[in-house]
């Protein structure tokens, strides 16, 4: 595997998990009680970002890792993934 090639598939897993992340903890204006002028009640009182970026890259890392170990030692191999992901034969 090139590095480019790890380096994109990093890139993916880390957005990937940064979505799934960014909705925990969040807290809307309606919720809170706290309004901002000209802000819709739904909006986040507090999104705190780089934590959420901070905890998306620890979180990435350890999946990208599994994956990395799981392909460097060929727990999957490749005709197993072939197999599953063709139509059964009628």
């Amino acid at each position: 595997m090139t590095v480019t090639t790890i380096i994109a598939i990093y890139v993916l897993v880390w957005w990937v998990t940064f979505f799934a992340v960014l909705p925990f903890g969040v807290r809307s204006q309606h919720e809170s009680g706290d309004f901002a002028p000209g802000t819709d009640p739904g909006a986040p009182a507090i999104h705190r970002v780089w934590i959420k970026a901070f905890y998306t890259t620890i979180i990435s890392a350890a999946i990208f890792a599994a994956m990395y170990f799981a392909y460097i030692y060929d727990l999957l191999p490749l005709e197993f993934l072939k197999r599953i992901s063709q139509p059964p034969v009628s």
